[in-house]
């Protein structure tokens, strides 16, 4: 079903959630009906990725992203799926994350040796008005990425929310050069919005609100977007240097937010906090308002045999698991995964490389999760938070 806008009342209370992130358009080590089985509904689809292979017009002809990917429901529906406008990415290819994330094989681990590091690391090219060159990992070749071409390709994916383009300044920038990529930022997003107003095709689009540390330059773009279209926002860029740094920017952030929507809306619009969605992240924000989060967090830390319990993070590999025999994950969940296996085999598996591992894995980190955030929304609707 596909978002539409001014739905923050029914998102934030009662389904405040996280979304997990398909790099190429598919959960790590999980098939999208075992993630419905793990409570999942919501996905983020990095454009940037898709953008190189196989490309917006495959999956245009493909019916969209959610027919290419398989999210169709029994009954025909379809659930959500939000793209990021691949920025992200592009900017990420200077600190190497991109690379390291695409080098390793997402079953056994092993070095993915079609990737050319001399291709793969050379990064952003150049930063202009017009929008980001950059050089593919696939081939070398360069592309030019707009607001014009990032929202033409989210159009083509169907996604139902899409993000427009924005500049990352990194989080040590000085001051004068972070209000030039604010306001470089805003320019692109104001591109954007009228890109999409062409053609609005029942999707949502978010202004990112940036400023890095600076709660003068975070208020200023907050001033600056709240004036303009969007369906909702998201808070984007760097919010600090610990998880302290974070809580207290996004205190000011969203009580400045409050303002604006009591002032200028008369009604909530939905906000999402990018990239960041770890456990006690969430439960130290989702008390200011924000309503989505997403991060590879659970999928990431399955992959490296690390599991979400209600007890703390278990690694699995750890050899006093060897002999866990009829000891699940977590005695709570009801997860595929602990309703069938115990630590003992699980340990097994990992040791053994075996590439189920990362389904179970996966399996359990989503439904923890899911169960976490399901837990926050009761206590939301019991106005406990």
């Amino acid at each position: 079903m596909p978002f539409r806008p001014g739905f923050r009342r029914l998102f934030r209370s009662p389904s405040t959630t996280t979304k997990s992130i398909t790099t190429n358009g598919a959960l790590k080590a999980l098939t999208i009906p075992s993630a419905r089985k793990s409570k999942q509904d919501l996905i983020f689809c990095n454009s940037y990725h898709l953008l190189l292979q196989p490309g917006p017009e495959v999956i245009k002809e493909a019916g969209g992203i959610h027919k290419f990917m398989g999210m169709r429901e029994d009954d025909g529906t379809m659930k959500p799926i939000i793209t990021d406008s691949g920025g992200f990415q592009v900017f990420s290819l200077k600190y190497g994350t991109v690379y390291e994330d695409l080098k390793t094989d997402n079953r056994s681990g092993s070095f993915n040796s079609d990737l050319d590091p001399k291709i793969s690391q050379k990064g952003t090219q150049k930063v202009t008005e017009e929008g980001v060159i950059f050089t593919s990992y696939r081939d070398g070749a360069k592309v030019l990425l707009t607001p014009e071409s990032t929202i033409l390709a989210q159009k083509d994916y169907g996604s139902d929310i899409i993000i427009p383009l924005d500049e990352l300044p990194s989080y040590d920038t000085s001051l004068e050069d972070l209000r030039k990529s604010v306001d470089l930022t805003h320019r692109w997003e104001g591109r954007s919005l009228i890109e999409h107003y062409k053609n609005v095709k029942n999707q949502a689009i978010y202004g990112v609100v940036h400023g890095g540390v600076s709660k003068e330059i975070r208020s200023q773009s907050l001033e600056y977007l709240s004036g303009l279209p969007f369906d909702g926002f998201a808070v984007g860029g760097s919010l600090g240097g610990n998880r302290e740094e974070m809580k207290e920017m996004l205190e000011y952030v969203m009580g400045e937010y409050r303002v604006i929507e009591e002032t200028k809306f008369g009604r909530s619009k939905p906000v999402h906090l990018l990239g960041i969605a770890d456990e006690s992240s969430i439960l130290q924000t989702v008390s200011l308002g924000i309503d989505t989060y997403d991060s590879c967090f659970p999928t990431r830390l399955a992959r490296h045999g690390t599991l979400l319990t209600r007890s703390g993070k278990l690694h699995i590999k750890s050899s006093k698991h060897s002999k866990s025999y009829g000891i699940p994950i977590d005695e709570e969940c009801e997860c595929e995964t602990c309703k069938r296996y115990d630590r003992a085999y699980l340990n097994h598996l990992l040791k053994a490389k075996e590439p189920v591992f990362y389904e179970l894995a996966t399996q359990h980190n989503l439904r923890y999760m899911n169960d976490l955030m399901e837990g926050i929304r009761e206590k939301i609707m019991n106005d406990e938070i």
